[in-house]
């Protein structure tokens, strides 16, 4: 049994729940246990996860959150720089499963959000998993 820590950017309550409901369904299931992780918002997940990492309690991260293209620039600084910056720390050897949305509109987060539909949250527990599976493999 790995320790999983779900990082979520709480901002879009309803669409995050979805997320989380997803990743932790995909991880209990797989036996794994979950906790979760409450930040402001994208920018400020890969730093949880960081810190996370310090303390030595996890194995593996789901980084959870939605955000949603507005009339400014500003989405395409936290969908870039909070995608860039987990990759990082990917690419430093952590299991990571990214599930932050980067969507047009509410309806488009919702599809992608609900476990019944395209399970993002899911497919971020799973990539995390899988990561961590190789991780493993290759120590």
């Amino acid at each position: 049994m790995a320790r999983f820590l779900i990082v979520e950017a709480r901002f879009y309550d309803h669409l995050n729940d979805l997320l989380i409901a997803g990743a932790r369904a995909a991880l209990e299931e797989a036996g794994h246990s979950v906790e979760v992780l409450t930040v402001p918002g994208a920018l400020e997940v890969p730093g949880a996860i960081a810190l996370a990492v310090e303390s030595g309690r996890y194995d593996g991260f789901v980084a959870i959150g939605v955000v949603i293209r507005g009339e400014t620039y500003h989405f395409e600084i936290v969908a870039g720089e909070s995608a860039r910056a987990i990759m990082a720390l990917t690419i430093d050897g952590l299991a990571i499963g990214n599930g932050i949305l980067t969507v047009e509109n509410d309806e488009q987060a919702l599809v992608r959000a609900d476990p019944a539909q395209k399970n993002k949250g899911g497919e971020a527990a799973q990539a995390a998993m899988r990561l961590l599976e190789l991780q493993e493999q290759f120590q």
